[in-house]
Protein backbone atom coordinates (compact mmCIF):
# COMPACT_ATOMS: atom_id res chain seq x y z
CA UNK A 1 0.00 0.00 0.00
CA UNK A 2 1.24 3.37 -1.08
CA UNK A 3 1.64 5.76 2.00
CA UNK A 4 0.44 9.68 0.38
CA UNK A 5 3.63 12.05 -0.36
CA UNK A 6 6.23 9.28 -1.27
CA UNK A 7 7.18 9.05 -4.33
CA UNK A 8 10.00 6.72 -6.00
CA UNK A 9 12.83 9.41 -5.18
CA UNK A 10 11.38 9.27 -1.22
CA UNK A 11 11.43 5.28 -1.13
CA UNK A 12 15.33 5.09 -2.97
CA UNK A 13 16.16 7.72 -0.04
CA UNK A 14 14.56 5.42 2.68
CA UNK A 15 15.26 2.32 1.82
CA UNK A 16 19.51 3.59 0.94
CA UNK A 17 19.82 4.82 4.78
CA UNK A 18 17.45 1.82 5.61
CA UNK A 19 20.93 -0.63 3.98
CA UNK A 20 23.55 1.65 4.73
CA UNK A 21 22.92 4.24 7.89
CA UNK A 22 24.11 7.12 7.64
CA UNK A 23 25.86 8.82 4.91
CA UNK A 24 27.55 11.57 3.42
CA UNK A 25 25.25 13.86 1.39
CA UNK A 26 27.20 13.40 -1.50
CA UNK A 27 27.61 9.34 -1.31
CA UNK A 28 23.62 9.55 -0.37
CA UNK A 29 23.00 11.64 -3.42
CA UNK A 30 25.21 9.17 -5.79
CA UNK A 31 23.20 5.73 -4.72
CA UNK A 32 19.53 7.58 -5.03
CA UNK A 33 21.05 9.47 -8.48
CA UNK A 34 19.82 12.61 -7.78
CA UNK A 35 21.95 15.54 -6.71
CA UNK A 36 23.22 16.30 -3.38
CA UNK A 37 20.96 19.32 -2.11
CA UNK A 38 17.61 17.82 -3.30
CA UNK A 39 18.61 14.93 -1.73
CA UNK A 40 19.46 16.06 1.49
CA UNK A 41 16.27 18.26 1.38
CA UNK A 42 14.24 15.20 1.06
CA UNK A 43 16.46 13.29 3.48
CA UNK A 44 15.44 16.48 6.27
CA UNK A 45 11.97 16.19 5.15
CA UNK A 46 12.03 12.29 5.93
CA UNK A 47 13.23 12.91 9.23
CA UNK A 48 10.83 15.80 10.02
CA UNK A 49 8.13 14.00 9.17
CA UNK A 50 9.03 10.52 11.29
CA UNK A 51 9.77 8.23 8.18
CA UNK A 52 13.47 7.69 9.76
CA UNK A 53 12.96 6.83 13.42
CA UNK A 54 17.07 6.60 14.22
CA UNK A 55 20.14 4.89 12.90
CA UNK A 56 22.16 1.91 14.60
CA UNK A 57 24.95 -0.15 13.89
CA UNK A 58 24.57 -4.01 13.60
CA UNK A 59 26.72 -5.40 16.29
CA UNK A 60 28.24 -9.11 16.30
CA UNK A 61 27.39 -9.82 19.79
CA UNK A 62 29.38 -13.36 19.44
CA UNK A 63 32.66 -11.24 18.75
CA UNK A 64 31.62 -8.97 22.17
CA UNK A 65 30.77 -11.88 24.66
CA UNK A 66 28.83 -14.77 24.83
CA UNK A 67 25.29 -14.34 25.37
CA UNK A 68 22.30 -16.88 25.39
CA UNK A 69 19.28 -16.05 23.63
CA UNK A 70 16.02 -17.57 23.86
CA UNK A 71 12.81 -17.08 21.93
CA UNK A 72 9.14 -16.96 24.75
CA UNK A 73 5.93 -17.18 23.65
CA UNK A 74 3.52 -15.95 26.02
CA UNK A 75 0.17 -15.92 26.74
CA UNK A 76 -1.99 -13.86 28.96
CA UNK A 77 -4.89 -14.91 31.14
CA UNK A 78 -6.78 -11.98 30.55
CA UNK A 79 -7.22 -9.91 27.48
CA UNK A 80 -8.41 -6.69 28.76
CA UNK A 81 -6.42 -3.69 27.59
CA UNK A 82 -5.02 -2.65 31.07
CA UNK A 83 -3.42 -6.55 31.63
CA UNK A 84 -1.67 -5.62 27.83
CA UNK A 85 -0.65 -2.41 29.00
CA UNK A 86 1.23 -4.16 32.47
CA UNK A 87 2.48 -6.68 30.55
CA UNK A 88 4.03 -4.47 27.72
CA UNK A 89 5.22 -1.86 30.59
CA UNK A 90 6.73 -4.15 31.91
CA UNK A 91 8.98 -5.91 28.81
CA UNK A 92 10.00 -2.51 27.62
CA UNK A 93 11.26 -1.24 31.15
CA UNK A 94 13.79 -4.90 30.74
CA UNK A 95 16.66 -4.39 28.49
CA UNK A 96 16.99 -7.85 28.02
CA UNK A 97 14.00 -7.98 26.10
CA UNK A 98 15.63 -7.31 22.36
CA UNK A 99 12.22 -7.94 20.25
CA UNK A 100 8.21 -7.96 21.57
CA UNK A 101 5.84 -8.46 19.30
CA UNK A 102 1.81 -8.60 20.04
CA UNK A 103 0.22 -11.77 17.77
CA UNK A 104 -3.21 -12.65 17.09
CA UNK A 105 -4.06 -16.50 17.57
CA UNK A 106 -2.70 -18.97 20.06
CA UNK A 107 -0.04 -16.68 21.75
CA UNK A 108 -0.49 -13.26 22.95
CA UNK A 109 3.14 -12.56 22.43
CA UNK A 110 6.23 -13.40 20.87
CA UNK A 111 9.50 -11.96 22.66
CA UNK A 112 13.22 -12.46 21.81
CA UNK A 113 15.58 -11.99 24.58
CA UNK A 114 19.41 -11.60 25.11
CA UNK A 115 20.85 -12.40 28.08
CA UNK A 116 25.28 -13.23 29.39
CA UNK A 117 23.95 -17.01 30.27
CA UNK A 118 20.86 -19.06 30.42
CA UNK A 119 20.74 -18.63 34.87
CA UNK A 120 20.38 -14.53 33.76
CA UNK A 121 17.31 -15.53 31.39
CA UNK A 122 15.98 -17.61 34.37
CA UNK A 123 16.28 -14.35 36.74
CA UNK A 124 14.69 -12.95 33.89
CA UNK A 125 11.25 -15.35 33.84
CA UNK A 126 11.50 -15.57 37.55
CA UNK A 127 11.29 -11.73 37.48
CA UNK A 128 8.12 -11.44 34.96
CA UNK A 129 6.58 -14.75 37.10
CA UNK A 130 6.53 -12.54 40.19
CA UNK A 131 5.53 -9.10 38.88
CA UNK A 132 1.94 -10.94 38.48
CA UNK A 133 1.49 -10.01 35.16
CA UNK A 134 -1.23 -12.38 34.32
CA UNK A 135 0.58 -14.74 32.65
CA UNK A 136 -1.26 -17.94 31.79
CA UNK A 137 1.86 -19.75 29.66
CA UNK A 138 5.15 -19.60 27.97
CA UNK A 139 6.85 -21.58 26.10
CA UNK A 140 10.52 -21.06 25.85
CA UNK A 141 12.87 -21.78 22.46
CA UNK A 142 16.95 -21.60 22.84
CA UNK A 143 18.28 -20.03 19.68
CA UNK A 144 21.14 -22.00 18.40
CA UNK A 145 21.95 -20.39 15.60
CA UNK A 146 20.95 -17.45 13.69
CA UNK A 147 20.10 -18.64 10.33
CA UNK A 148 18.90 -14.72 8.77
CA UNK A 149 18.07 -11.52 10.17
CA UNK A 150 17.42 -8.44 8.08
CA UNK A 151 15.01 -5.41 7.58
CA UNK A 152 12.75 -5.63 4.81
CA UNK A 153 13.03 -4.57 1.35
CA UNK A 154 11.67 -1.25 1.03
CA UNK A 155 11.80 -1.16 -2.49
CA UNK A 156 10.03 -4.28 -2.70
CA UNK A 157 7.33 -3.65 -0.27
CA UNK A 158 6.54 -0.35 -1.75
CA UNK A 159 6.16 -1.84 -5.42
CA UNK A 160 9.22 0.22 -6.38
CA UNK A 161 11.72 -2.44 -6.88
CA UNK A 162 11.94 -5.75 -9.39
CA UNK A 163 10.40 -8.60 -7.24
Amino acid sequence: MKRPGLDATDIRILSAVQQHGQLSKTKLAEIVNISPTPCWARLDRLKAAGFIRSYRAEIALDRVCDVTQVVVTVSLTHHRKTDFDRFEAFVRARDEFTDCIATGGGMDYVLRSVCPSLAAFQTLMEAMLDAELGVDRYMTYIVTRTVKTSQPNLLKLAGRGAP
